[in-house]
């Protein structure tokens, strides 16, 4: 498996991927479908990030947040990075895809010399939480925070 930046002819194929593991586990709120399959903005303002096996299947991707993308979401300065939208096809699940994409983002994080590492996961996403804690991440209630009626979001950070 190879972890490297999308390329533009992936794009629509992550975007879709995208929505289909959102789907999968019902998240993929219709007012933020478009959100989600709208990589190549999301590229073009962030950074897309897609893991692909041996033949080039695209098996998950991630977007990460450097300072002054307009996808942060609760980063405070540019001394925390940020990742959001982390997404791993169902057929390539169990198989520690999302565990190497957000490696990825701490790696990214510490390659631009942040101390810190957040995300908001919502919280129905147990098991990216569970995820996030084994990686080290801890609750920033303060920054919780809710995008529309009924979506509650949770804040999490990585002291790198």
């Amino acid at each position: 498996m190879e972890i490297r930046r999308v390329r533009p002819d992936e794009l629509a194929a992550v975007g879709e991927l995208t929505v289909e593991a959102y789907d999968v586990d019902g998240y993929a709120e219709p007012a933020y479908v478009d959100r989600l399959r709208g990589t190549a903005v999301r590229d073009r303002e962030a950074e897309v990030w897609v893991a692909v096996d041996d033949d080039g299947v695209l098996l998950g991707c991630v977007t990460y947040c450097p300072p002054g993308s307009p996808w942060r979401e609760i980063a405070t300065d540019a001394s925390e990075g940020e990742f959001r939208m982390l997404a791993v096809s169902p057929a390539a699940r169990r198989r520690g895809i999302a565990r190497q994409l957000v490696q990825l983002c701490v790696d990214r994080s510490r390659a631009l010399g942040q101390p810190r590492l957040v995300l908001c996961s919502e919280k129905r996403m147990v098991n990216a939480q569970q995820l996030y804690a084994a990686f080290g991440f801890v609750r920033l209630p303060d920054r919780d925070w809710s995008p529309l009626p009924g979506v509650d979001l949770l804040a999490y950070a990585l002291d790198l």
